[in-house]
Formats: C-alpha cells, structure tokens, sequence
C-alpha cells in the first residue's frame, strides 16, 4: 500500500540530495519517477532541480493554480512514483491532491522540504504534510556550535539575523544558514547591543 511520505530538514541538511538519490535508486530499478516542484523555486532554473554538492535533474514545475492529482491522471499515469522537492512552498490543496494519489492510484509520494521559515513558522505545504503525511521524517543537519540546527536563520548583507520580512525569498548559503535556536537566539539578542 502506498504511503505519503514527507522528509524535512533545515537548510543545508541535502533534501534535495537526498529527493535526488532515491529518483536514482527508483530509476535503476527500471522504474518510472516524475518529479516536481513547485514553480515559484526558479533559483537554479525553472524545470531543474539541483543539490549544493552538484546532483541535478530535470523536473516539471507546478503552479499555484494547477492540479496535481488530474497532471497525473491526464500526463503521468504510468509513473510508479512521484518524488517532490521544496514541497514547502506547494498550497495546502496542492498536498491534499498529492494525498488522493495516494489513496485513489495507490501511488507513493515522497515530499522533500522545510519545516518552517526563518522565524519559525510553518509553510502551509509544510503544516498540510504534518497534517497528512503516513511518515514524517526530520533529515538532521547541525549549527555550528554542534548541536541540531533547526531554525533556518535568514541572513542580511551584513551577515545579520532578519527577524522580519516576507515569509518567502528565494536564496541559499548566501542569504541562510541553519543554526540551533539557541544560537539563533543569542545571535539575535547580541545584535541589539
């Protein structure tokens, strides 16, 4: 039986390595993956999907208006799996199509992304995935005082925590980096003096 599977991770911990890898390991075994994204990630390209450590592919981009469940049905029904990357910024109806490919066309779906925003809080295609998700899975990275990073802290020009602004802005080690919260935090606190 098919499951909805959701796979998350701070910034930094290879999601999208990992979203990479299991197309491969599907592929080698002669099966068939779409995999997509959603279109507001076109930092590394429109249709491509590409890891820090230089794993790419190509990908097929989904709008905020489009349905998932009936691109399947109508373009990818002989897909055995359907792999997601940066699922986070996918709608919460778009997570629901995913689940009735799960429940209707017993379908695995494997969702790769973020938790939550550089202030904590969750993605609407990230709460929808904790809401619905058959495995929830945290991809572990680490700050750089050795504990668990788990905020993905947002950085200014100057190398300074933002603490507020649009819940979106497309960037990678140039604008973020995970960190604890602790040292999220303090790093916060020491900017005010």
């Amino acid at each position: 039986m098919a499951k909805l599977y959701f796979k998350y991770g701070a910034m930094g911990s290879s999601k999208t390595a990992q979203a990479l890898i299991t197309k491969f390991n599907y592929e080698e075994r002669s099966m068939k993956v779409w995999l997509i994204k959603p279109a507001i990630d076109n930092r590394d390209g429109e249709r491509v999907i590409r890891s820090r450590i230089g794993l790419q592919a190509t990908c097929e981009i989904i709008f905020d208006s489009e349905n998932i469940y009936d691109i399947f049905v109508s373009n990818h029904s002989d897909c055995d799996v359907i792999i997601a990357d940066e699922c986070q910024f996918f709608t919460a109806e778009h997570i629901d199509q995913l689940r009735k490919i799960v429940d209707e066309l017993n379908i695995p779906v494997m969702c790769f992304g973020l938790r939550a925003d550089f202030m904590c809080k969750l993605f609407k295609g990230s709460k929808r995935l904790f809401e619905l998700a058959d495995s929830i899975s945290e991809i572990k990275t680490i700050c750089s005082c050795g504990a668990k990073a788990t905020v993905n802290a947002r950085l200014d020009e100057n190398m300074n925590v933002v603490t507020e602004g649009a819940q979106v802005l497309l960037g990678g080690n140039d604008r973020y980096i995970a960190m604890c919260h602790k040292c999220w935090q303090d790093k916060i606190r020491n900017q005010k003096h």
